[in-house]
């Protein structure tokens, strides 16, 4: 099944059971999606930068600026003078 879920979270979503490994990097601390970005993923596809906040519980204001780090360091390690989404 390629359905870009691991095992775990098939069964969690299955089970209606939110995961409690917290050592998970995809672990987030977000009940209402089972506390996995994974299953966020998938259930929402592409989110908002305020739902994405709204997940990780920071503000706004701080994913904006890791999105722009982020595509910062990817114009910077392909040589491409813009990127465009």
């Amino acid at each position: 099944m390629n359905d870009g879920l691991l095992e775990c979270s098939r069964h969690c979503m299955k089970e209606n059971s939110d995961c409690d490994n917290k050592e998970c990097r995809l672990w987030i601390d977000y009940p209402d999606e089972h506390n996995c970005s994974l299953i966020s993923i998938y259930e929402h596809g592409s989110m908002t930068l305020r739902q994405v906040a709204e997940r990780l519980g920071i503000s706004f204001a701080r994913v904006k600026q890791l999105e722009s780090r982020a595509l910062e360091k990817l114009k910077k390690r392909s040589g491409v003078r813009e990127i465009l989404f």
